[in-house]
Protein backbone atom coordinates (compact mmCIF):
# COMPACT_ATOMS: atom_id res chain seq x y z
CA UNK A 1 0.00 0.00 0.00
CA UNK A 2 0.89 3.24 -0.57
CA UNK A 3 2.52 5.02 2.31
CA UNK A 4 0.16 7.93 4.35
CA UNK A 5 -0.16 11.21 2.99
CA UNK A 6 -0.88 14.05 5.73
CA UNK A 7 -0.26 17.72 5.49
CA UNK A 8 1.16 19.57 8.86
CA UNK A 9 -0.02 22.83 10.28
CA UNK A 10 1.73 24.02 13.81
CA UNK A 11 0.26 27.03 15.58
CA UNK A 12 1.89 28.93 18.82
CA UNK A 13 0.56 32.44 20.13
CA UNK A 14 2.43 35.34 18.50
CA UNK A 15 3.87 36.48 22.29
CA UNK A 16 5.19 32.92 22.68
CA UNK A 17 9.16 32.44 22.09
CA UNK A 18 8.91 31.53 18.46
CA UNK A 19 12.19 29.16 18.92
CA UNK A 20 10.17 27.15 21.47
CA UNK A 21 7.09 26.99 19.11
CA UNK A 22 9.76 25.65 15.54
CA UNK A 23 11.57 23.40 17.74
CA UNK A 24 8.39 21.39 19.38
CA UNK A 25 6.25 21.79 15.61
CA UNK A 26 9.70 20.18 14.41
CA UNK A 27 9.90 17.14 16.83
CA UNK A 28 5.99 16.33 16.15
CA UNK A 29 7.10 16.37 12.41
CA UNK A 30 10.02 14.12 12.96
CA UNK A 31 7.91 11.11 15.09
CA UNK A 32 5.07 10.98 11.78
CA UNK A 33 7.78 11.03 9.47
CA UNK A 34 9.43 8.09 11.39
CA UNK A 35 6.04 6.39 10.95
CA UNK A 36 6.40 6.46 7.34
CA UNK A 37 4.10 9.00 6.97
CA UNK A 38 5.04 12.24 3.64
CA UNK A 39 4.14 15.27 5.49
CA UNK A 40 3.07 18.64 3.23
CA UNK A 41 4.37 21.06 5.53
CA UNK A 42 4.26 24.80 6.03
CA UNK A 43 5.59 26.93 8.56
CA UNK A 44 4.06 26.96 12.37
CA UNK A 45 1.18 29.94 12.20
CA UNK A 46 0.70 32.66 14.86
CA UNK A 47 -2.31 35.01 15.38
CA UNK A 48 -0.39 37.86 13.82
CA UNK A 49 -2.37 41.58 13.45
CA UNK A 50 -1.97 41.49 9.81
CA UNK A 51 -2.55 38.03 9.18
CA UNK A 52 0.64 37.10 7.14
CA UNK A 53 1.25 33.83 8.88
CA UNK A 54 -2.40 32.24 8.23
CA UNK A 55 -2.06 33.54 4.63
CA UNK A 56 1.46 32.05 3.95
CA UNK A 57 0.23 28.70 5.48
CA UNK A 58 -3.27 28.35 4.01
CA UNK A 59 -1.12 28.98 0.38
CA UNK A 60 1.43 26.38 1.23
CA UNK A 61 -1.07 23.83 1.95
CA UNK A 62 -3.05 24.35 -0.72
CA UNK A 63 -0.76 23.70 -3.13
CA UNK A 64 0.29 19.82 -1.91
CA UNK A 65 -3.59 19.25 -0.34
CA UNK A 66 -3.64 15.81 -2.38
CA UNK A 67 -3.25 14.28 1.60
CA UNK A 68 -5.26 12.19 3.29
CA UNK A 69 -5.34 13.94 6.77
CA UNK A 70 -4.54 17.33 8.08
CA UNK A 71 -2.63 17.54 10.99
CA UNK A 72 -3.29 20.90 13.22
CA UNK A 73 -0.75 20.36 15.80
CA UNK A 74 -1.27 22.91 18.91
CA UNK A 75 1.96 23.98 20.30
CA UNK A 76 1.14 26.55 22.75
CA UNK A 77 -1.95 28.99 22.95
CA UNK A 78 -3.47 30.43 20.08
CA UNK A 79 -6.41 32.23 19.50
CA UNK A 80 -8.75 29.85 17.90
CA UNK A 81 -9.65 32.54 15.38
CA UNK A 82 -6.36 31.63 13.79
CA UNK A 83 -6.38 27.93 13.55
CA UNK A 84 -10.00 27.77 11.61
CA UNK A 85 -9.00 30.47 9.29
CA UNK A 86 -6.09 28.19 8.03
CA UNK A 87 -7.93 25.07 8.41
CA UNK A 88 -11.45 25.56 7.19
CA UNK A 89 -10.42 25.67 3.58
CA UNK A 90 -9.43 21.71 4.27
CA UNK A 91 -12.85 21.25 5.99
CA UNK A 92 -13.34 18.29 3.77
CA UNK A 93 -10.34 16.72 4.99
CA UNK A 94 -10.13 14.25 8.28
CA UNK A 95 -8.35 16.16 10.78
CA UNK A 96 -6.18 15.15 13.82
CA UNK A 97 -6.45 18.41 16.61
CA UNK A 98 -3.30 17.44 18.30
CA UNK A 99 -2.02 18.96 21.60
CA UNK A 100 1.90 19.14 22.58
CA UNK A 101 2.97 19.07 25.83
CA UNK A 102 5.18 21.01 28.06
CA UNK A 103 8.71 19.52 29.31
CA UNK A 104 10.71 19.54 32.30
CA UNK A 105 13.74 21.81 33.22
CA UNK A 106 15.94 21.18 35.52
CA UNK A 107 13.70 20.88 38.77
CA UNK A 108 10.76 21.99 37.63
CA UNK A 109 7.95 22.34 34.09
CA UNK A 110 7.61 24.62 31.69
CA UNK A 111 4.23 25.05 29.45
CA UNK A 112 3.21 26.88 26.71
CA UNK A 113 -0.43 26.11 27.72
CA UNK A 114 -1.01 23.83 24.57
CA UNK A 115 -3.79 22.21 25.90
CA UNK A 116 -5.47 26.00 26.63
CA UNK A 117 -5.44 26.18 22.88
CA UNK A 118 -6.86 22.50 22.07
CA UNK A 119 -9.66 22.56 25.06
CA UNK A 120 -10.63 26.55 22.96
CA UNK A 121 -10.67 24.75 19.86
CA UNK A 122 -12.47 21.01 20.40
CA UNK A 123 -16.02 21.89 20.15
CA UNK A 124 -15.97 25.12 17.75
CA UNK A 125 -14.76 22.41 15.57
CA UNK A 126 -17.26 20.34 16.30
CA UNK A 127 -19.99 22.87 15.98
CA UNK A 128 -18.35 23.98 12.68
CA UNK A 129 -19.08 20.23 11.57
CA UNK A 130 -15.40 19.13 10.77
CA UNK A 131 -14.35 15.46 10.76
CA UNK A 132 -11.41 15.23 13.01
CA UNK A 133 -9.73 13.28 16.02
CA UNK A 134 -8.58 14.71 19.01
CA UNK A 135 -5.61 13.52 20.92
CA UNK A 136 -3.27 15.66 23.03
CA UNK A 137 0.22 14.37 25.27
CA UNK A 138 -0.05 14.18 28.62
CA UNK A 139 2.32 15.06 31.79
CA UNK A 140 4.95 12.53 32.12
CA UNK A 141 3.48 9.98 29.47
CA UNK A 142 4.50 8.46 26.40
CA UNK A 143 3.60 10.37 23.16
CA UNK A 144 0.05 8.77 21.95
CA UNK A 145 1.78 7.59 18.76
CA UNK A 146 -0.52 4.47 18.38
CA UNK A 147 -3.92 6.38 18.18
CA UNK A 148 -2.45 8.93 15.95
CA UNK A 149 -1.27 6.09 13.59
CA UNK A 150 -5.05 4.64 14.15
CA UNK A 151 -6.50 7.77 12.89
CA UNK A 152 -3.83 8.26 10.26
CA UNK A 153 -4.19 4.63 8.75
CA UNK A 154 -7.98 5.54 8.68
CA UNK A 155 -7.80 8.40 6.98
CA UNK A 156 -5.79 7.29 4.32
CA UNK A 157 -8.20 4.30 4.26
CA UNK A 158 -10.68 6.44 3.35
CA UNK A 159 -9.23 7.78 0.44
CA UNK A 160 -8.15 4.78 -0.98
CA UNK A 161 -12.03 3.63 -0.62
CA UNK A 162 -13.17 6.64 -3.10
CA UNK A 163 -13.15 5.38 -6.24
CA UNK A 164 -11.94 1.60 -5.40
CA UNK A 165 -13.04 -0.97 -8.21
CA UNK A 166 -14.67 -4.20 -6.74
CA UNK A 167 -15.55 -6.51 -9.92
CA UNK A 168 -18.31 -9.50 -9.53
CA UNK A 169 -18.91 -12.45 -12.28
CA UNK A 170 -22.44 -12.39 -11.77
CA UNK A 171 -25.68 -11.41 -9.66
CA UNK A 172 -26.64 -12.45 -6.15
CA UNK A 173 -25.60 -15.92 -5.78
CA UNK A 174 -28.19 -17.97 -4.26
CA UNK A 175 -30.66 -15.09 -4.60
CA UNK A 176 -29.47 -14.16 -1.13
CA UNK A 177 -30.41 -10.61 0.67
CA UNK A 178 -27.41 -9.78 2.71
CA UNK A 179 -25.23 -9.72 -0.01
CA UNK A 180 -27.16 -7.16 -2.28
CA UNK A 181 -26.06 -3.25 -2.27
CA UNK A 182 -27.23 0.21 -3.55
CA UNK A 183 -24.45 1.23 -5.71
CA UNK A 184 -25.77 4.76 -5.51
CA UNK A 185 -25.19 5.44 -2.16
CA UNK A 186 -22.17 2.99 -1.73
CA UNK A 187 -20.31 5.03 -4.21
CA UNK A 188 -21.62 8.58 -2.83
CA UNK A 189 -20.76 7.78 0.86
CA UNK A 190 -18.28 5.11 1.15
CA UNK A 191 -16.27 5.38 -2.43
CA UNK A 192 -15.84 2.00 -3.80
CA UNK A 193 -17.37 1.05 -7.54
CA UNK A 194 -19.19 -1.88 -8.26
CA UNK A 195 -18.83 -3.51 -11.48
CA UNK A 196 -20.32 -6.38 -13.27
CA UNK A 197 -18.80 -8.94 -16.17
CA UNK A 198 -21.29 -12.24 -17.28
CA UNK A 199 -19.36 -14.90 -17.22
CA UNK A 200 -20.37 -15.54 -20.63
CA UNK A 201 -17.68 -13.24 -21.03
CA UNK A 202 -15.11 -15.79 -19.06
CA UNK A 203 -16.09 -18.89 -21.01
CA UNK A 204 -15.47 -16.86 -24.25
CA UNK A 205 -11.92 -15.70 -22.69
CA UNK A 206 -11.30 -19.66 -21.60
CA UNK A 207 -11.87 -20.98 -24.94
CA UNK A 208 -8.64 -18.22 -26.32
CA UNK A 209 -6.71 -19.55 -23.62
CA UNK A 210 -3.04 -20.75 -24.74
CA UNK A 211 -2.46 -24.24 -23.96
CA UNK A 212 1.09 -24.20 -22.96
CA UNK A 213 0.09 -21.24 -20.19
CA UNK A 214 -2.38 -23.40 -18.66
CA UNK A 215 -0.54 -26.41 -18.17
CA UNK A 216 2.48 -24.57 -16.81
CA UNK A 217 0.30 -23.05 -14.36
CA UNK A 218 -1.25 -26.09 -13.89
CA UNK A 219 2.01 -27.89 -12.90
CA UNK A 220 3.16 -25.14 -10.95
CA UNK A 221 0.30 -25.79 -8.54
CA UNK A 222 0.69 -29.20 -8.36
CA UNK A 223 4.24 -28.55 -7.06
CA UNK A 224 3.16 -25.38 -5.05
CA UNK A 225 0.21 -27.00 -3.09
CA UNK A 226 0.45 -30.17 -1.07
CA UNK A 227 -3.02 -33.25 -2.18
CA UNK A 228 -4.59 -35.13 0.16
CA UNK A 229 -5.17 -37.15 -2.67
CA UNK A 230 -4.77 -36.90 -6.26
CA UNK A 231 -6.89 -34.91 -8.35
CA UNK A 232 -9.05 -36.82 -11.12
CA UNK A 233 -7.63 -35.83 -14.52
CA UNK A 234 -9.20 -31.75 -15.52
CA UNK A 235 -9.69 -30.50 -12.02
CA UNK A 236 -6.73 -28.67 -11.34
CA UNK A 237 -7.04 -27.10 -15.16
CA UNK A 238 -10.49 -26.56 -14.86
CA UNK A 239 -9.24 -23.92 -11.97
CA UNK A 240 -6.60 -22.42 -13.46
CA UNK A 241 -8.62 -21.75 -17.32
CA UNK A 242 -11.63 -19.72 -14.70
CA UNK A 243 -8.28 -18.38 -13.03
CA UNK A 244 -6.29 -17.10 -15.97
CA UNK A 245 -9.84 -15.66 -17.81
CA UNK A 246 -10.79 -13.97 -13.90
CA UNK A 247 -7.11 -12.49 -14.16
CA UNK A 248 -6.99 -11.29 -17.36
CA UNK A 249 -10.76 -8.59 -16.32
CA UNK A 250 -8.86 -8.19 -13.40
CA UNK A 251 -6.12 -6.18 -15.18
CA UNK A 252 -7.94 -5.06 -17.65
CA UNK A 253 -10.28 -2.76 -15.22
CA UNK A 254 -7.86 -2.51 -12.06
CA UNK A 255 -9.97 -4.30 -9.78
CA UNK A 256 -9.00 -4.45 -5.87
CA UNK A 257 -11.37 -6.55 -4.49
CA UNK A 258 -13.45 -9.68 -6.47
CA UNK A 259 -16.45 -11.66 -5.91
CA UNK A 260 -17.89 -14.84 -8.07
CA UNK A 261 -20.77 -16.38 -8.55
CA UNK A 262 -20.40 -19.22 -6.88
CA UNK A 263 -23.36 -22.18 -6.44
CA UNK A 264 -25.62 -20.59 -8.97
CA UNK A 265 -22.45 -19.98 -11.34
CA UNK A 266 -19.30 -22.02 -11.54
CA UNK A 267 -20.59 -25.03 -9.45
CA UNK A 268 -24.00 -25.50 -11.62
CA UNK A 269 -22.75 -24.16 -14.86
CA UNK A 270 -19.19 -25.09 -15.06
CA UNK A 271 -19.36 -27.96 -12.73
CA UNK A 272 -16.35 -27.85 -10.52
CA UNK A 273 -15.83 -25.59 -7.26
CA UNK A 274 -14.08 -21.99 -8.09
CA UNK A 275 -11.79 -22.25 -4.75
CA UNK A 276 -8.58 -23.19 -6.72
CA UNK A 277 -9.66 -19.64 -8.63
CA UNK A 278 -9.82 -18.20 -5.24
CA UNK A 279 -6.81 -19.30 -4.15
CA UNK A 280 -4.97 -18.34 -6.87
CA UNK A 281 -6.07 -14.83 -6.96
CA UNK A 282 -4.92 -14.35 -4.19
CA UNK A 283 -0.97 -16.04 -4.51
CA UNK A 284 -0.69 -14.80 -8.00
CA UNK A 285 -2.50 -11.39 -7.72
CA UNK A 286 -2.90 -10.33 -4.04
CA UNK A 287 -6.16 -8.88 -3.90
CA UNK A 288 -9.40 -9.46 -1.89
CA UNK A 289 -11.48 -12.39 -3.17
CA UNK A 290 -15.17 -13.60 -1.58
CA UNK A 291 -17.24 -15.79 -2.82
CA UNK A 292 -21.12 -15.48 -3.47
CA UNK A 293 -22.11 -12.07 -5.20
CA UNK A 294 -20.97 -10.84 -1.22
CA UNK A 295 -21.11 -7.01 -2.14
CA UNK A 296 -20.82 -5.54 1.05
CA UNK A 297 -17.70 -8.71 2.13
CA UNK A 298 -15.86 -7.31 -0.88
CA UNK A 299 -16.24 -3.63 1.22
CA UNK A 300 -15.08 -4.71 4.59
CA UNK A 301 -12.32 -6.87 2.69
CA UNK A 302 -11.09 -3.40 1.04
CA UNK A 303 -11.76 -1.57 4.35
CA UNK A 304 -9.56 -4.24 6.40
CA UNK A 305 -6.79 -4.41 3.90
CA UNK A 306 -6.67 -0.59 4.04
CA UNK A 307 -6.59 0.07 8.10
CA UNK A 308 -4.07 -3.21 8.45
CA UNK A 309 -2.56 -4.05 5.01
CA UNK A 310 -3.86 -7.12 6.02
CA UNK A 311 -5.36 -9.97 3.12
CA UNK A 312 -9.05 -9.55 4.75
CA UNK A 313 -9.85 -12.95 4.54
CA UNK A 314 -13.54 -14.28 5.16
CA UNK A 315 -15.00 -16.75 7.80
CA UNK A 316 -18.02 -17.88 7.98
CA UNK A 317 -20.51 -18.93 11.19
CA UNK A 318 -21.47 -22.56 11.52
CA UNK A 319 -21.79 -22.85 15.12
CA UNK A 320 -22.68 -20.41 17.98
CA UNK A 321 -20.97 -21.46 21.40
CA UNK A 322 -21.10 -20.15 25.12
CA UNK A 323 -18.06 -17.91 24.22
CA UNK A 324 -18.33 -16.97 21.09
CA UNK A 325 -18.51 -19.00 17.49
CA UNK A 326 -16.80 -21.76 15.38
CA UNK A 327 -16.06 -20.53 12.18
CA UNK A 328 -15.06 -22.03 8.93
CA UNK A 329 -15.02 -22.14 5.17
CA UNK A 330 -16.38 -24.63 2.58
CA UNK A 331 -13.91 -23.75 -0.26
CA UNK A 332 -10.68 -21.76 0.12
CA UNK A 333 -8.86 -19.57 2.63
CA UNK A 334 -5.68 -17.04 0.89
CA UNK A 335 -2.36 -18.34 1.50
CA UNK A 336 -1.48 -15.64 4.39
CA UNK A 337 -3.41 -17.12 7.19
CA UNK A 338 -2.67 -20.61 6.55
CA UNK A 339 -0.42 -22.18 9.49
CA UNK A 340 1.49 -24.70 7.74
CA UNK A 341 2.04 -25.89 4.16
CA UNK A 342 -1.41 -24.81 1.54
CA UNK A 343 -3.34 -28.39 1.83
CA UNK A 344 -6.03 -29.29 -0.82
CA UNK A 345 -8.38 -31.98 -1.20
CA UNK A 346 -9.64 -32.74 -4.49
CA UNK A 347 -13.48 -33.59 -3.70
CA UNK A 348 -16.87 -32.92 -4.39
CA UNK A 349 -20.26 -31.72 -2.15
CA UNK A 350 -24.18 -32.64 -2.97
CA UNK A 351 -24.27 -33.01 -6.81
CA UNK A 352 -21.30 -30.74 -7.91
CA UNK A 353 -18.03 -32.09 -9.55
CA UNK A 354 -15.10 -32.31 -8.19
CA UNK A 355 -13.22 -29.00 -7.16
CA UNK A 356 -10.38 -28.47 -4.93
CA UNK A 357 -11.33 -27.34 -1.03
CA UNK A 358 -8.53 -26.20 0.88
CA UNK A 359 -8.29 -27.61 3.56
CA UNK A 360 -5.40 -25.94 5.50
CA UNK A 361 -5.06 -25.43 9.17
CA UNK A 362 -5.26 -21.74 10.30
CA UNK A 363 -3.42 -19.10 12.21
CA UNK A 364 -5.10 -18.57 15.70
CA UNK A 365 -4.23 -15.48 18.13
CA UNK A 366 -5.72 -12.26 18.81
CA UNK A 367 -8.11 -11.32 15.80
CA UNK A 368 -10.43 -8.74 14.93
CA UNK A 369 -13.99 -9.48 13.23
CA UNK A 370 -15.68 -7.02 10.95
CA UNK A 371 -18.45 -6.76 8.86
CA UNK A 372 -20.00 -3.37 7.26
CA UNK A 373 -23.24 -3.49 5.68
CA UNK A 374 -26.26 -1.81 5.22
CA UNK A 375 -30.11 -0.42 5.44
CA UNK A 376 -31.53 1.53 2.79
CA UNK A 377 -28.63 4.22 2.69
CA UNK A 378 -27.99 3.83 6.03
CA UNK A 379 -24.42 2.24 6.38
CA UNK A 380 -23.29 0.34 10.03
CA UNK A 381 -19.71 -1.63 10.72
CA UNK A 382 -20.19 -4.55 13.35
CA UNK A 383 -16.92 -5.15 15.01
CA UNK A 384 -15.63 -7.39 18.19
CA UNK A 385 -11.87 -8.73 19.09
CA UNK A 386 -11.70 -12.06 20.09
CA UNK A 387 -8.67 -15.10 21.06
CA UNK A 388 -9.36 -17.29 17.63
CA UNK A 389 -7.78 -20.73 18.64
CA UNK A 390 -7.62 -24.24 16.72
CA UNK A 391 -11.22 -25.91 16.58
CA UNK A 392 -11.82 -29.16 17.56
CA UNK A 393 -12.90 -31.99 15.33
CA UNK A 394 -15.52 -31.42 13.01
CA UNK A 395 -17.44 -32.24 9.84
CA UNK A 396 -19.87 -30.57 7.43
CA UNK A 397 -22.77 -32.61 6.65
CA UNK A 398 -22.72 -33.49 2.66
CA UNK A 399 -19.24 -34.22 1.70
CA UNK A 400 -18.18 -37.03 -0.04
CA UNK A 401 -16.80 -39.43 2.58
CA UNK A 402 -14.37 -39.10 4.11
CA UNK A 403 -15.45 -36.08 5.20
CA UNK A 404 -13.58 -33.46 5.20
CA UNK A 405 -11.76 -30.93 8.52
CA UNK A 406 -13.11 -27.74 6.70
CA UNK A 407 -10.53 -24.56 7.42
CA UNK A 408 -11.72 -23.23 10.98
CA UNK A 409 -11.12 -21.79 13.96
CA UNK A 410 -12.76 -21.40 17.39
CA UNK A 411 -13.54 -17.78 17.51
CA UNK A 412 -13.84 -16.65 21.71
CA UNK A 413 -15.42 -13.05 21.69
CA UNK A 414 -13.97 -10.32 24.34
CA UNK A 415 -17.63 -8.96 23.93
CA UNK A 416 -20.92 -10.78 25.83
CA UNK A 417 -22.10 -13.67 23.07
CA UNK A 418 -25.53 -12.74 23.53
CA UNK A 419 -24.97 -8.99 22.25
CA UNK A 420 -23.26 -10.17 19.68
CA UNK A 421 -25.66 -12.70 18.17
CA UNK A 422 -28.28 -10.09 18.51
CA UNK A 423 -25.99 -7.47 16.57
CA UNK A 424 -24.87 -10.41 13.77
CA UNK A 425 -24.94 -8.77 9.82
CA UNK A 426 -24.61 -11.19 7.78
CA UNK A 427 -22.90 -15.10 7.41
CA UNK A 428 -19.63 -13.50 6.18
CA UNK A 429 -17.21 -11.66 8.61
CA UNK A 430 -13.29 -10.99 7.93
CA UNK A 431 -10.89 -11.81 10.04
CA UNK A 432 -7.59 -9.15 10.88
CA UNK A 433 -4.74 -10.82 12.61
CA UNK A 434 -4.28 -8.33 15.80
CA UNK A 435 -6.56 -6.02 17.79
CA UNK A 436 -7.68 -2.78 15.64
CA UNK A 437 -10.69 -1.73 17.12
CA UNK A 438 -9.62 1.27 16.87
CA UNK A 439 -9.10 2.02 13.56
CA UNK A 440 -12.01 0.43 12.76
CA UNK A 441 -13.40 2.92 14.83
CA UNK A 442 -11.75 6.04 13.38
CA UNK A 443 -12.77 4.73 10.16
CA UNK A 444 -17.02 4.78 10.90
CA UNK A 445 -16.06 8.31 12.32
CA UNK A 446 -14.32 9.73 8.98
CA UNK A 447 -17.26 8.16 6.91
CA UNK A 448 -20.23 8.81 8.86
CA UNK A 449 -20.80 5.24 9.90
CA UNK A 450 -22.81 3.39 12.87
CA UNK A 451 -20.15 1.66 14.19
CA UNK A 452 -22.02 -1.25 16.69
CA UNK A 453 -19.10 -2.92 18.69
CA UNK A 454 -19.85 -5.39 20.91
Amino acid sequence: MRKIRAGFVGFGEINTPREMIDSRCAEAMRLLEEQGIELVCTEPVSDDFEGKDVARAQAELAAGADFDLLVVCVAGWIPSHAVIAVIDRFRHKPMLLWGLSGWNEGDHFVTTADQAGTTALRKPMKDLGYTFKYVVNRMDCPVPMDSIMSYARAARAAAMLRGARIGQMGYRDMRLYGTLYDGVSLRSKIGPEVEFFEMLEMAQTIEKLDPAEVDALADNVRQRWTFVKDPQPGTVENAVRLYLAVKRKVAERGYEAISLIDVDGVKKLMEFAPAGVFMLLHEEDDICTIPENDTMGSVTQLITRYLTGQVGAYLEFYEFSAKGALMGVPDYVPTEIVDGPVTVMPTAFGEFGEGLLNVSKLKTGRVTLARFSSTGDRYSLHMTTADAVAPRPWEEAGWTPPAPQLPSLEINFDCNTDNFIQNVSGQHYIISYGEHAEAFADLCGILGVELIST
